[in-house]
């Protein structure tokens, strides 16, 4: 006769996915190991069986957020749009990635997908130019998660603007492709001065 299973048994998998999911409901700042816990009915302390630490349970999160970004190798644009939707998945994703790649901790999947992207253009300095490309995008992505955050709560000024991320979309592509050196958009023509 086998043991009943105990619900109140976690693995990684499953603290993993409950942290995913408050990050989404509190955001980052407020994502703390007592907190996915008390979501798991579990002491603080059993998180610890899973990862060794909160950086550790960060970097797994920061690899299951950009694992949706497509492995086959297509264009730099569509690479990094691929990295930019992943980050966009989850509340405060672009920091938390962010966060995570800056202290070298996690996969480096959404460099890597980049470097491919740069390879089969045919560019040069493919580690370098794909490390350049990264920071934007996470940059990007994370301005434009905190504008979205803030129009939500109201503490943008007030403005005629319905949109706080209209044009962003330009302004993302103008740059993966000006640091790609593949810029493909006609010039914009020069101002007439006034």
């Amino acid at each position: 006769m086998s043991p009943e299973p105990n619900p109140a048994r976690h693995d990684r998998d499953s603290v993993a996915r409950s942290a995913l999911a408050l990050l989404d409901e509190v955001g980052l700042a407020d994502l703390s190991m007592r907190r996915i816990a008390a979501g798991l009915d579990v002491q603080p302390s059993a998180l610890y069986w899973h990862f060794a630490n909160k950086q550790e349970l960060l970097a797994e999160l920061a690899d299951r957020i950009t694992a949706t970004i497509p492995s086959e190798p297509t264009d730099v644009v569509a690479t990094a749009r691929g990295i930019r939707d992943a980050l966009f998945t989850y509340r405060d994703g672009a920091e938390l990635v962010l966060s995570t790649y800056a202290l070298q901790l996690g996969s480096s999947q959404a460099q890597t997908a980049l470097a491919d992207a740069l390879r089969t253009q045919g560019a040069a300095d493919v580690e370098d130019l794909s490390a350049a490309i990264l920071h934007f995008v996470l940059g990007h992505a994370t301005l434009v998660q905190q504008r979205m955050h803030a129009d939500s709560h109201g503490a943008l000024p007030d403005s005629d603007d319905v949109d706080v991320t209209a044009g962003l979309d330009r302004v993302f592509e103008l740059g993966v492709t000006a640091l790609a050196g593949v810029i493909s958009a006609p010039p914009t023509p020069p101002r007439a001065r006034a």
